[in-house]
């Protein structure tokens, strides 16, 4: 897919060719709240994420989306389940693996500074080519972005037209933002960070894309005490 042409407003030219996406990265795990790299690693939400995925369905209650899709993974379909319950017509959650997080391989339930320690030569690869570094055991930025693109290709096929709701992962949200406004894969991955049931809406099709809005954490104002004002936007960990 080659989203390149972004119009401007909310109208979209064409608008039965496109499919706009909700994208939300799935809650708060307890991983996330140390630092620790998740990857793949099936962890489960913390209690503070429990109470996000409950503020993020209050927020969407009542919405219609044709589809919902989610990572496989458990935080994310947790966070799915949850929101899906307050969605008009209770629709089916469905899993998709392409929509996972990128795959850190050995890195996976690792603080920064154990990977600093036990991984020198990934470290001054991922310096010297952060882009196609793959983690040990794992992917690389570019593998994630090829695999999200070939994702959001069959996602737009089926729903044309249609508006769908994504839980997913924090590097997904950003492919399909990099989609959405045409811009480099790389630029938009180390400039962008992505809160924990933040809401990025996107339309996407052939040829075209927008960005209509990114990272919005209304619903996490108040969130709780666990989660201080400058943790929602704390620095991802994958």
């Amino acid at each position: 897919m080659t989203a390149h042409r972004a119009p401007t407003g909310f109208d979209l030219p064409d608008r039965e060719h496109v499919t706009e996406f909700w994208m939300v990265r799935h809650a708060e795990t307890e991983w996330n709240s140390v630092g620790r790299y998740q990857g793949q690693a099936d962890v489960p939400l913390s209690q503070a994420g429990r109470e996000q995925a409950a503020r993020l369905a209050g927020r969407l209650a009542g919405e219609h989306f044709d589809a919902v899709y989610t990572s496989d993974l458990a935080r994310a379909l947790e966070t799915a389940r949850t929101v899906a319950r307050t969605l008009a017509g209770a629709p089916e959650v469905r899993t998709d693996p392409g929509l996972r997080e990128i795959d850190v391989g050995q890195l996976s339930g690792k603080l920064r500074a154990e990977i600093e320690a036990q991984f020198p030569e990934y470290l001054k690869e991922l310096r010297e080519d952060p882009w196609n570094a793959r983690r040990p055991g794992g992917e690389s930025m570019a593998d994630l972005a090829g695999r999200s693109k070939r994702t959001f290709d069959l996602m737009c096929e089926r729903h044309r037209g249609q508006r769908a709701l994504v839980v997913t992962h924090g590097g997904v949200v950003r492919v399909a933002v990099a989609l959405a406004i045409g811009g480099s894969e790389k630029d938009v991955w180390a400039r962008l960070s992505v809160a924990n049931t933040s809401i990025t809406r996107v339309a996407l099709g052939p040829g075209v894309g927008q960005l209509i809005s990114f990272n919005d954490v209304a619903h996490l104002e108040r969130v709780t005490q666990a989660l201080a004002k400058d943790d929602i936007f704390r620095e991802v960990r994958f």
